[in-house]
């Protein structure tokens, strides 16, 4: 009888944690959702992090592609070249960036790597849905993952994430619908006649 009542409760616990991990999955595929108007995005953000201190900036994304501008720097990506540019030494870094360097500059980037090599459970805050994603392949550059989502539009509001032992917080708002053209995400040279550019590919 005891042992029945027990397994009774293990099979509970299993329906409980097997319902948050779809309960999860559906949030995230609801923000994915929000995020892929055809035109593309647009957003304020902040990030912030020990090593890196704090920056804002505003951002525009329309799938992979990202268009970032900061006090600090101007950056474009492709979906597979990435230019840097930075506004105090006039110098364009080119790289092809790691999943983390494009988490770190693209709140954005999660919808594009949660469906693979993630496990998810869910809770409910005053603020939404708070999303934990953990990598169940260690050779995942993005460990860990909380994604705080609004529970009535399912836009993301902040994104914190784990690479190693460090973690960066991205505060997201003011997301809007736009209609970007696919020239706005490479490096416009021309622009930049000056500027020295670094190959670091």
């Amino acid at each position: 009888m005891i042992m029945k009542r027990i397994m009774n409760l293990f099979l509970m616990l299993m329906v409980a944690i097997c319902t948050s991990a779809q309960t999860a999955k559906q949030v995230l595929d609801k923000t994915a959702a929000a995020l892929s108007n055809k035109g593309g995005v647009t957003a304020n953000f902040t990030a912030m992090g020990k090593s890196m201190g704090s920056t804002s900036g505003r951002i525009s994304v329309k799938g992979r592609m990202f268009q970032a501008t900061t006090p600090q720097a101007i950056i474009w990506f492709n979906g597979k070249t990435q230019w840097t540019y930075m506004k105090s030494q006039e110098e364009v870094n080119v790289s092809n960036p790691t999943e983390a360097q494009l988490q770190a500059i693209n709140p954005y980037n999660f919808i594009n790597i949660y469906k693979k090599g993630y496990s998810y459970t869910m809770k409910t805050t005053s603020q939404g849905y708070e999303v934990h994603l953990k990598a169940t392949d260690k050779k995942r550059s993005i460990q860990e993952m909380y994604v705080t989502v609004n529970k009535t539009t399912y836009a993301p509001s902040q994104v914190k994430m784990r690479q190693g032992t460090k973690w960066t917080t991205i505060k997201i708002s003011s997301l809007k619908k736009a209609n970007i053209s696919n020239a706005t995400f490479t490096f416009p040279a021309k622009d930049y006649p000056n500027a020295e550019v670094v190959d670091l590919r």
